[in-house]
């Protein structure tokens, strides 16, 4: 069974919109021995839910706060962020920690909050995949440190050096985001270092998607990561027989700040 990390998961809504409070609970989470601190990363959200914070502001308060925690967006829908900018956050980010940057990824939605309609962003999901891809490909150049020489389908960086690099080399690890029997989604994961697989009712389905990474990475799932959010109270240890190595309870968008405190202090798993 790969060690199961622990990570707090937090939906950046109502009374965890506020920055210090966020910073508070992620200095907090890592005395208590939890190994990271994710944040959901929307516009908005669908009522009750009014106030939301910008998540790269609140994880530069995290990473400020914190010594050794992982931490990072869970996930950004990259689709809706130009590339440039999100070179330039990370690395200024991943510094910050001291290369302690994970970012998630992912295509968006515009289900629970309009943010995309809304914003007059791209609706059409097979080319925000596009997309999240031709970004994807901008941000491992950036992260090289040399001159970047895009010219893509959405995008142009015309030989801008990203510097200083981000402190992890040869860049920042990015784990993408999917849906379970989603084949697209994987695949794309499996050229990056972690995948992020979403609503999965049952562990079998993991392993399927363990089985099916396997497969698709010639060196095979060393020093790959498999995280998975569950429901608060569910067990685990099985997903981590599976082949999970990152467990992410489940908030509430609009979880209260008195409910994080004691997922914090029911503690890490072991």
């Amino acid at each position: 069974m790969n060690r199961l990390r622990s990570a707090l998961w937090l939906p950046l809504f109502d009374e965890l919109a506020d920055p210090q409070a966020v910073a508070r609970l992620a200095a907090d989470a890592e005395e208590a021995g939890w190994d990271g601190v994710f944040v959901w990363d929307q516009l908005s959200w669908r009522g009750p839910v009014r106030p939301v914070a910008d998540p790269w502001i609140a994880l530069s308060a995290i990473a400020t706060a914190t010594e050794r925690l992982r931490l990072g967006p869970m996930v950004t829908p990259l689709p809706r962020r130009r590339p440039a900018k999100v070179a330039r956050e990370t690395a200024t980010l991943d510094r910050l920690g001291n290369g302690r940057l994970t970012l998630g990824v992912g295509l968006g939605s515009d289900r629970f909050g309009g943010e995309l309609s809304r914003t007059g962003e791209q609706l059409d999901g097979r080319r925000r995949g596009r997309m999240l891809d031709e970004a994807l490909a901008i941000l491992a150049a950036a992260w090289s440190g040399d001159p970047v020489r895009h010219g893509g389908e959405h995008y142009t960086v015309d030989g801008i050096a990203f510097l200083p690099r981000p402190v992890q080399r040869p860049g920042i690890p990015v784990w993408a985001a999917g849906f379970p029997g989603h084949l697209a989604p994987i695949r794309r994961a499996a050229r990056l270092d972690g995948f992020f697989p979403a609503n999965l009712d049952h562990p079998d389905q993991l392993a399927e998607i363990v089985a099916t990474l396997t497969a698709l990475r010639p060196g095979g799932l060393t020093s790959y990561d498999l995280a998975v959010g569950l429901p608060l109270g569910a067990d685990p240890a099985p997903y981590a027989e599976a082949g999970a190595t990152w467990w992410l309870p489940e908030l509430e968008p609009g979880a209260r700040l008195d409910t994080v405190r004691g997922v914090l202090r029911d503690g890490p798993v072991g």
